[in-house]
């Protein structure tokens, strides 16, 4: 597992009983954990009355290297070994590593869970089907008499097992620009292509 600096830098700082006793060091760990799982989560997690005598820019230093270490560690499916190995080398004691690695065994399929959830690959349009409408009122009884495009686009997704379809309304002027963007893009691909 490879880290940036910046991470290992964040990680020393943490390691330091003189900068995050441990109650700190236990608050920010969890918070760390907080702000990756829950998708309710709020900045305030960090405003904890036991981190307010630390400076807040290394507060959101070390918050933002254990995030990525906890990251990593679930991307490369860490063991304990693997985690105390590294904490080890940036000077954590004992004490911070059963801590570290307790909280990450607990939250483990959670983390799992949701690397999972993200995709590896971007969507692939394909099939194509639209249809012609003439919009005659608007929803509040305005005489519009102009035509408009339905749209679908069927995706094919290889991380999902479901193919969902994308539906949009368009007047023959955006689907006219819409059309053009595609060919510069065919064109611009078949260029690259060729080199």
């Amino acid at each position: 597992m490879e880290l940036s600096e910046s991470v290992q830098k964040g990680f020393q700082m943490l390691a330091d009983p003189g900068s995050f006793d441990s109650n700190a060091f236990t608050l920010l760990l969890r918070a760390a954990f907080q702000s990756l799982l829950d998708a309710q989560a709020d900045e305030a997690v960090l405003d904890h009355p036991d981190l307010k005598h630390i400076d807040p820019v290394v507060l959101k230093h070390c918050h933002a290297a254990v995030a990525t270490y906890i990251l990593e560690a679930g991307k490369h499916r860490a063991d304990k070994s693997t985690l105390s190995t590294y904490l080890e080398d940036c000077k954590f004691d004992r004490e911070r590593i059963e801590l570290f690695c307790t909280e990450y065994q607990n939250n483990k399929n959670s983390l799992e869970i949701l690397l999972g959830s993200i995709g590896r690959s971007l969507p692939h349009i394909t099939d194509v089907s639209w249809r012609l409408e003439y919009q005659i009122k608007t929803n509040q009884l305005h005489k519009m008499h102009r035509p408009a495009y339905l749209v679908t686009l069927s995706i094919q997704n290889t991380d999902s097992p479901s193919y969902p379809e994308i539906s949009f309304s368009c007047s023959m002027e955006q689907l006219q620009d819409l059309v053009g963007k595609l060919k510069d893009a065919s064109k611009s691909l078949e260029r690259a292509t060729q080199l």
